[in-house]
């Protein structure tokens, strides 16, 4: 039942954006500042991005000439670089960025629970569940990369169901194994509103780069309210089954 402190959870997709909305204008500076941390700490990928065009190496300040043998080194050393920024770029996605992005999902869940959110979250990861977020993340994504080279169906139906994985990990601080096991027992009966929710969401980050890009901020505000809204509505309509499995 909804009272004055709270706001109305129900695992429905329109009350889901609903109360998203509502929790995104009721928490918009400290939700504002949490996107832009997110997508300051995601600029790294856009660092390692490494393009090279042969067409591009007649117009440098070197001359390669006819030389084949300095110009196989110089090929060869482009390639040596490609690999190492490559292999960062991968490190830092695989062992920093998740930490950030787990502790930012849990702030949302925060906000829907109306309680002030907690900064540090985005990086208590690095100091108390390290190991946990890592495998999780590295799990879901092996699950789902696996689905999808089966036919790909199978990959969207894994993604959906094990949607709530980041939020159990940093709420619940389960491992890995029960993390996923739980977000699959959890999602089952939501899985095709979790499908519509995500298939939305996409148009409203496309509405929300159209509005002078700017928008893009309370568009992805108000699709990770709605998400943390959504798992929090089913935590407490399967009578929160996490902590019980947490004992």
């Amino acid at each position: 039942m909804e009272t004055n402190n709270e706001y109305k959870l129900v695992p429905d997709f329109g009350y889901c954006f609903g109360t998203g909305w509502r929790v995104m204008i009721d928490n918009f500076l400290r939700l504002f500042l949490v996107v832009i941390i997110l997508a300051i700490v995601t600029a790294p990928f856009k660092m390692f991005n490494f393009h090279f065009d042969l067409s591009d190496l007649h117009r440098g300040p070197w001359n390669w000439g006819n030389n084949w043998e300095h110009n196989l080194f110089r090929l060869g050393t482009f390639g040596i670089f490609a690999a190492f920024f490559g292999l960062l770029a991968m490190l830092y996605a695989f062992l920093v960025a998740p930490v950030f992005e787990y502790g930012g999902n849990m702030i949302f869940v925060q906000a829907v629970r109306k309680i002030k959110p907690d900064f540090e979250y985005l990086i208590k990861g690095f100091m108390e569940n390290y190991l946990h977020i890592i495998l999780a993340n590295l799990l879901v994504f092996a699950l789902v990369v696996l689905g999808l080279f089966a036919l790909i169906v199978p990959g969207i139906i894994i993604g959906c169901r094990l949607a709530f994985v980041s939020y159990i990990i940093m709420d619940k601080k389960l491992d890995p194994i029960e993390a996923v096991e739980l977000s699959w027992k959890l999602t089952r009966g939501h899985g095709w509103q979790i499908f519509f929710m995500g298939f939305v969401s996409i148009f409203i980050v496309i509405f929300g780069l159209l509005m002078l890009i700017v928008g893009i901020f309370p568009a992805i505000m108000w699709v990770c309210s709605s998400f943390a809204t959504l798992y929090e509505s089913v935590l407490r309509e399967k009578e929160k089954p996490a902590e019980v499995i947490a004992v």
